[in-house]
């Protein structure tokens, strides 16, 4: 599920944000794609929108909006991070090889109440599955 521009507004007025138009647009044009882009490319997809916008601005709300819960930041390893507008429950795959990601929608069924965890006090809110491999073009290619 990705959040609409609606949503973005609803969430700003409850936690005491503006509503800016350089804030709209990031969450927009992330929205617009399934790619999972790094900060340079967002930054990149906003300046045909506005030329004169700075990457600080485009990082300083990709931050804001995670905090807003309408955006996740990916980190693979040393890579740079990647930006998810969809915020439904899905985890991702990443091709070893190109880097490419791609959003997996199935439930895997783990059982993350780890009982030594629990029995320690933690209490798991959330995971997240990585899963590594090759995309169908770079198999391809490492097959031939």
């Amino acid at each position: 599920m990705k959040p609409t521009v609606e949503t973005l507004a609803r969430r700003i007025r409850e936690k005491g944000y503006r509503l800016t138009r350089q804030r709209q647009i990031v969450l927009e044009e992330l929205a617009k794609v399934d790619s999972h882009p790094r900060a340079d490319q967002i930054y990149q997809m906003v300046r045909r929108r506005i030329p004169n916008i700075s990457f600080g601005t485009i990082y300083r709300n990709l931050k804001t909006l995670q905090e807003l819960g309408l955006l996740s930041e990916l980190q693979y390893g040393h890579k740079s991070a990647r930006f998810d507008a969809n915020i439904g429950a899905h985890q991702h795959f990443m091709c070893r090889v190109c880097d490419k990601v791609v959003d997996v929608d199935e439930d895997f069924g783990l059982d993350v109440n780890v009982p030594g965890l629990k029995r320690l006090g933690y209490e798991v809110e959330e995971y997240r599955l990585q899963l590594l491999g090759l995309c169908p073009t770079c198999k391809k290619k490492e097959s031939t």
